[in-house]
């Protein structure tokens, strides 16, 4: 009994809690006759096509600044890198290729946003280092303004793709551009298969263990190990001839690349970009996840993304069809959506707190 109190303790009530929750959903599913392949496969989706953003927690916990906040200026950079290359196809760019070159488009996106995001991510790590022990406050806030930049940018920037800018202006960034002609569903397709109505999104997949994978290896690194020994204690860091200030920087530089890549992820699997205020709350989505899944503001490991990532988005990804298939009439799915996600992000903050005690 005792050794299985402290393992309770240890993986945590409230986690258990919510994988059972989770569980019910599911049973409440099958009880009123929904198609639980279908359901299962938009579940494995949604933990794929989230999971790089979520991913983007790591560096920036492990480097000591906390959950970041401001994964959104990596999110707004990855937009910006996929807008270029939907505009590089409208100049003929792709047209050597087969089948205009969609998997060359979704990788030379994958490459800008890792170049836009990065530098973003210098400048935005420099800023964080002048404001030590204030970094979640200012990330959010920071987050908040990059995105409000962005409207700004969106309806000045010189793109003359019909797909992209308004069609009657003829400028300005349209709010949902389709991806359809460029890269939607590019990785969701890779290798896919079907087993009935269940699809597995096999490339998608693969490329969220990948990144899971390098991430991780990363931290294994001779750089990782000195970037994680900053965060967890700065001052012994600085004592053992560490740079402290440039492992900080190093870390939300990384967290805010992985944002750029993990947006064009997301994009190609939604099938749609999404501009202006759209970005605006993702990180909240992301730090609740990485927290559901057990990480502190002070340590996070890949398993907690995994674990994370697929009981938030899971969780959402279940509970809105199995509430319009219970209560069909108004709009209480949609209520009980807002409800859920915003219930946990603030069960997630409130751990966070708690944690930094």
């Amino acid at each position: 009994m005792e050794r299985m109190t402290k393992a309770v303790k240890n993986f945590g009530l409230p986690r258990i809690i919510i994988i059972a929750f989770f569980l019910s959903l599911l049973v409440a599913a099958a009880v009123t006759g929904m198609d639980m392949a279908a359901l299962l496969g938009d579940v494995v989706r949604r933990w794929a096509m989230y999971g790089i953003l979520v991913l983007a927690m790591v560096p920036s916990i492990q480097c000591g600044i906390g959950p970041n906040f401001g994964v959104t200026i990596g999110i707004v950079g990855g937009l910006l890198a996929a807008l270029i290359t939907i505009e590089m196809r409208f100049y003929g760019f792709f047209d050597s290729f087969a089948n205009g070159g969609a998997m060359m488009q979704v990788c030379i996106a994958i490459l800008l946003a890792l170049i836009l995001s990065s530098i973003l991510g210098i400048l935005y790590g420099m800023l964080l280092n002048r404001v030590k022990g204030s970094e979640m406050t200012v990330s959010t806030y920071v987050g908040f303004s990059i995105v409000a930049l962005f409207n700004i940018l969106w309806l000045m920037l010189p793109f003359k793709n019909g797909t992209s800018i308004w069609p009657l202006a003829g400028e300005g960034m349209r709010t949902t551009i389709n991806l359809e002609a460029d890269f939607a569903s590019v990785f969701n397709n890779l290798l896919a298969f079907k087993i009935g109505n269940f699809e597995m999104p096999t490339g998608l997949l693969l490329l969220f263990f990948l990144a899971c994978f390098f991430v991780w290896l990363f931290t294994k690194s001779r750089t990782g190990m000195m970037m994680s020994a900053a965060g967890a204690n700065p001052n012994f860091a600085k004592a053992a001839g560490i740079n402290v200030n440039k492992m900080r920087i190093l870390g939300t530089t990384i967290s805010t690349a992985l944002g750029g890549v993990g947006i064009i992820c997301y994009a190609q699997s939604f099938g749609f970009l999404q501009l202006y205020n759209a970005p605006q709350m993702m990180g909240f989505a992301c730090v609740a996840s990485v927290l559901i899944g057990g990480a502190s503001i002070s340590k996070a490991r890949i398993v907690h993304v995994l674990l994370g990532t697929l009981l938030f988005h899971g969780m959402l990804a279940v509970a809105l069809p199995v509430a319009n298939n219970i209560l069909p009439e108004g709009n209480l799915s949609e209520i009980l959506r807002i409800i859920i996600s915003n219930g946990i992000i603030l069960y997630a903050l409130s751990k966070a707190k708690e944690a930094g005690k």
